[in-house]
């Protein structure tokens, strides 16, 4: 089972991946401002929501995609994130997947008894362009988080993240950006995203490819709703074969 947390809401613009974030563009259509960061109390403690029965909601195994119309570190959920990794300790039957562009601060705001108790928990790191893996990537691996990726969305310039494939990292995923304003991404960027991957022996997922997308020279504009299959249609997926066993895709 998934479910989407969100314990507050709202953003706050930090790097050139933000200018067209999605959370502004949906709150922009009810005229509110996604700049105004608020805690959502209907749904602040949704993981230990039980049913009649006293049974919980979302029952062990539940993926829960954490924060994801705001940054889990940004600085003004200061005074929820403390309540918030207590639910999450709470839940260690299910998994938490929380993506940051605030790596700088993760250090400085996970719980004060971080360990094995928070082995289900997954912090993704996410970049843009070169720039910002070259600046957020070395912090990134230093930290002491069990489960880490790479999310390289919106993917806006080619990048080498091969100096940051180590064997901390699990898996890289890459996605253009949508919306009516999204800039380009090209399909060649992707795929060098993969070769670096394949060398490096880490899994490698295309997660959508964008409003905006150059292959073979062409712009292709692809519908929000096709965006997703269609990166799945390129079946461009890498999982590194196990120790012992044979490439399922056919690559070394």
């Amino acid at each position: 089972m998934e479910a989407t947390w969100n314990p507050w809401h709202g953003c706050r613009k930090l790097s050139e991946g933000c200018r067209n974030c999605y959370v502004y563009r949906m709150d922009a259509r009810y005229e509110k401002d996604a700049a105004e960061v608020r805690r959502n109390a209907s749904t602040f403690r949704l993981p230990l929501a039980r049913d009649r029965h006293g049974a919980y909601k979302y029952p062990a195994g539940t993926v829960f995609y954490t924060c994801f119309t705001s940054d889990f570190f940004l600085e003004d959920a200061d005074e929820w994130r403390r309540e918030v990794w207590e639910i999450i300790r709470a839940r260690q039957d299910c998994r938490f997947f929380i993506i940051t562009k605030r790596v700088h601060r993760i250090a400085d705001c996970l719980p004060d008894d971080w360990g094995e108790d928070y082995d289900h928990v997954a912090i993704a790191a996410t970049v843009e362009n070169q720039q910002m893996a070259d600046a957020r990537l070395p912090i990134y691996l230093a930290l002491p988080i069990r489960d880490k990726s790479i999310v390289c969305e919106p993917l806006l310039s080619p990048m080498d993240l091969s100096p940051y494939l180590t064997d901390a990292i699990g898996q890289v995923s890459a996605g253009g950006e949508s919306g009516e304003r999204a800039r380009v991404c090209h399909y060649e960027w992707v795929l060098s995203l993969r070769e670096q991957c394949v060398r490096a022996g880490i899994a490698f997922h295309y997660h959508q490819t964008g409003a905006r997308l150059i292959k073979d020279g062409r712009l292709y504009r692809i519908p929000r709703m096709h965006q997703h299959a269609q990166a799945k249609k390129a079946n461009i997926e890498y999982s590194p074969p196990k120790h012992g066993a044979e490439d399922p895709n056919g690559e070394g």
